[in-house]
């Protein structure tokens, strides 16, 4: 009995450790300035803020993810993009289920209160996420995600809410 007590506070002690590990990791990079590829990130402070027009958005179609922050609460996160006429879109898949909602928390946030600094090529622009719920928009918008990405991303998706697509527009 004595072996079996000490052979599981061996196993239980080490599986402690990379959960350690990971969770400190996790807490860290919450003070980061941005996003690592698997845990959310601090503000985005680096960069030089955009402050002149409009920019044409064709160029994210040569970038696979952008650090998108919302004000409130004020953490960052990597995330896919596509544009579509000459605007920028961000979206969120498995809204429609139970997990992907407590998964995707930043959907929920973005709704309500949209503030949102992104941040592509070292350069930060403040955005405000208008989400779309439905419209013929969807249709161009849909098949410019799937022809970045490999998702299946619909106008009926979207219009059933199974994903959730904001327009990243200019903010006042």
């Amino acid at each position: 009995m004595k072996i079996v007590k000490r052979a599981i506070i061996i196993i239980l002690s080490i599986l402690l450790i990379p959960v350690t590990a990971v969770a400190t990791a996790a807490v860290k990079q919450r003070f980061a300035d941005g996003p690592n590829r698997v845990f959310s990130g601090g503000p985005l402070v680096a960069g030089e803020l955009h402050t002149g027009g409009e920019p044409d958005w064709s160029f994210v179609s040569e970038v696979s993810t952008i650090e998108l922050q919302l004000l409130d609460p004020p953490r960052s996160r990597r995330i896919w993009t596509a544009e579509f006429n000459g605007k920028l879109y961000v979206w969120s898949g498995y809204m429609g289920t139970a997990v992907g909602r407590l998964w995707k928390r930043w959907p929920v946030q973005a709704e309500r209160d949209g503030r949102a600094v992104i941040r592509v090529n070292a350069t930060r622009y403040e955005r405000q996420l208008v989400r779309i719920h439905s419209g013929d928009v969807l249709d161009g918008i849909s098949a410019a995600i799937r022809r970045k990405y490999s998702s299946r991303t619909t106008r009926a998706a979207v219009e059933a809410g199974e994903a959730w697509v904001f327009e990243a527009a200019p903010r006042d």
